[in-house]
């Protein structure tokens, strides 16, 4: 069975944002943005650059396993957008600000793509 094209996209959206963390979190300016990744899970008193390349590299190792359709890759990617949506929808339910809704919106479709070609993580290998 062939890996799926969403797998793949999937795959180099997150790789694209990883590499924008790494790279904001070099340049990250306090007063740039109001909530912070660090203020959004809740851990303020944890240094904002040192929680985005902790988050980019937590998504490298997940889309890793993803991106070889691996069953923990599956999992991980489920807990992740799981996380991901939840926060983004308490957040929006708080502030009603747009990106809050994008990311929520975009980890429902990333788990419900996910579940959808669940089979693909779990075929057996044959040889």
């Amino acid at each position: 069975m062939k890996k799926p094209l969403g797998i793949s996209v999937i795959s180099y959206f997150y790789i694209f944002g990883s590499i924008v963390l790494i790279i904001s979190s070099i340049f990250y300016n306090a007063t740039t943005n109001s909530i912070g990744i660090a203020d959004r899970f809740g851990v303020s008193n944890v240094s904002e650059p040192f929680f985005r390349v902790i988050v980019a590299f937590i998504t490298l190792l997940m889309i890793f396993g993803y991106f070889r359709l691996k069953k923990w890759g599956f999992w991980f990617m489920i807990s992740y957008s799981v996380l991901f949506g939840s926060i983004s929808f308490y957040l929006t339910i708080q502030d009603s600000q747009q990106p809050l809704i994008g990311n929520m919106l975009f980890s429902l479709f990333i788990l419900f793509y996910t579940m959808y070609v669940k089979k693909s993580f779990f075929q057996t290998k044959q040889y």
